[in-house]
């Protein structure tokens, strides 16, 4: 059994909102499942911090529980790739129940620099689940590859 049940103007528009939004989201979900946007995509992401000032960038991300030896970084001239590895720890357990917020695996970040960076005095730190890069800027001249190690 249906009712007519009177609607204010902002209580339509939203009813309209909310229709055409579960219309939508049916539809290209099942036609493209891969690419289904879900809250596990942030909590994967590297959260950094970037701050310009005058001679250098300061770039800080923020990957606890990542060992140094797990992190690869590589630097061009204007752009760093941060990639990190956590694995999940393996122990036996014999409760019969687990929950775990703990995220796993591979992470990365690609950081793109309006102005070229000086990548021989570009300089990683490692404390306390916070890596800290410092990108000096460079002049037109001297640009490059490099592979940057974490201290």
């Amino acid at each position: 059994m249906r009712f007519l049940v009177k609607k204010t103007p902002e209580g339509f528009i939203k009813t309209v909102n909310d229709e055409i939004s579960s219309i939508l989201s049916r539809n290209f979900d099942s036609l493209f499942p891969e690419y289904v946007y879900s809250d596990e995509m942030t909590k994967m992401a590297i959260p950094v911090e970037i701050e310009e000032k005058d001679k250098e960038y300061l770039l800080k991300a923020e990957i606890p529980g990542v060992k140094k030896e797990d992190l690869d970084i590589d630097i061009d001239k204007n752009h760093i790739i941060i990639n990190a590895k956590k694995e999940e720890e393996t122990k036996e357990d014999t409760k019969s129940y687990r929950k775990s917020e703990f995220h796993y695996g591979e992470f990365s970040r690609s950081v793109y620099f309006p102005e070229d960076i000086d990548v021989e005095k570009t300089e990683a730190k490692l404390e306390h689940g916070i890596l800290r890069i410092t990108a000096p800027k460079v002049e037109a001249e001297k640009t490059g590859n490099k592979k940057l190690t974490v201290n």
